[in-house]
C-alpha cells in the first residue's frame, strides 16, 4: 500500500475499487464542470443556466469520464494532514461520485457523501465548504480554490447558507466556466443545493458539528450515521 498521505493514493484505506489515478487536467475544462454540477441544478431554469447550448456536448464529455477503466480521482488538502478525496466510481452499473476525508493517522477513510442514483448526504455545511476551498494549502489536485469550490458543492447542504456565498459561487463559476449568468446561476445551486438538499446544522455540547439531513452520515438519528467518534474526528479536520 502506498503512503496514505500521498495527495494521490493508488489505495485508500477501508475503500474499495479503482485503479484510481488523478486527472487535474478535467478541471480545466468547462464541459466537465456542467456534468458535474448537474445534480446541483434541479429546476429547468438552473439546468438551462447550467448547460446553455452546450448539453449534448457536455452530455458526450461525461459519458467518456464514465467509460473510464480507472476511477478519476481529486483531491482538496485540509489542515494537519487532512485531505478530501472525489472519486468518480466508474463501476459498470453502479457509478457515482464519492466524497470521503482521510488523514494519514486514521485506520480508514470515512465516507460522507454519495452523489448518485442512491445519493447519501449533505457532508458538508457552508463554512466547512468554503474554509476547505479557501484554505491556501498546496498540493492535491489543484490550487486554484475557484475549482475547489466547485469540486465539492454537490457534498453541501446547508440552509443557512449566508448572503456572501452567492457572490462566491458566482465568481467560482465565472473562472471555471463559460456560463452566461454566473451570479443568477449561483443563487439557484445554492437554494437547490445537491440531491440530499439543505439541512440544518448544529453544534453538540462537546463541540461536534452534526446535521439532521435523512441520509447524511452526520445525522447521528440515522442508523447509519458514523459513530461519535468518528463523527468527533470528521468535524475536528473540517473546522473553519
Amino acid at each position: 500500500m502506498t503512503n496514505s498521505a500521498d495527495p494521490h493514493p493508488a489505495q485508500i484505506p477501508g475503500y474499495d475499487g479503482g485503479p484510481y489515478t488523478p486527472h487535474p487536467e478535467l478541471l480545466d475544462e468547462h464541459l466537465f464542470w456542467l456534468a458535474h454540477l448537474a445534480s446541483c441544478a434541479h429546476l429547468e431554469e438552473a439546468q438551462e443556466l447550467l448547460f446553455g447550448p452546450d448539453y449534448e456536448a457536455g452530455e458526450e464529455f461525461y459519458r467518456q469520464v464514465w467509460d473510464r477503466a480507472d476511477w478519476p480521482l481529486f483531491t482538496v488538502p485540509l489542515t494537519a494532514g487532512h485531505r478530501f478525496h472525489v472519486v468518480y466510481r466508474t463501476f459498470d452499473g453502479d457509478r457515482g461520485t464519492d466524497y470521503l476525508i482521510h488523514h494519514p493517522d486514521w485506520e480508514r477513510a470515512e465516507l460522507l457523501a454519495q452523489d448518485d442514483g442512491h445519493f447519501m448526504g449533505p457532508a458538508l455545511s457552508w463554512p466547512e465548504l468554503a474554509a476547505a476551498a479557501d484554505n491556501g494549502i498546496p498540493g492535491g489536485s489543484t490550487d486554484d480554490p475557484h475549482a475547489r469550490l466547485l469540486l465539492l458543492l454537490p457534498a453541501l447542504g446547508d440552509h443557512a447558507v449566508p448572503g456572501r456565498a452567492v457572490a462566491r459561487l458566482a465568481a467560482a463559476l465565472h473562472a471555471r466556466t463559460t456560463v452566461e449568468d454566473p451570479d443568477r446561476l449561483a443563487a439557484l445551486l445554492l437554494t437547490e443545493q445537491g440531491q440530499p438538499g439543505p439541512a440544518h446544522w448544529t453544534t453538540t455540547e462537546d463541540g461536534i458539528r452534526i446535521n439532521d439531513g435523512h441520509h447524511s452520515y452526520r445525522n447521528p438519528a440515522n442508523h447509519f450515521a458514523l459513530s461519535a467518534h468518528h463523527l468527533a474526528r470528521v468535524s475536528a479536520a473540517l473546522t473553519p
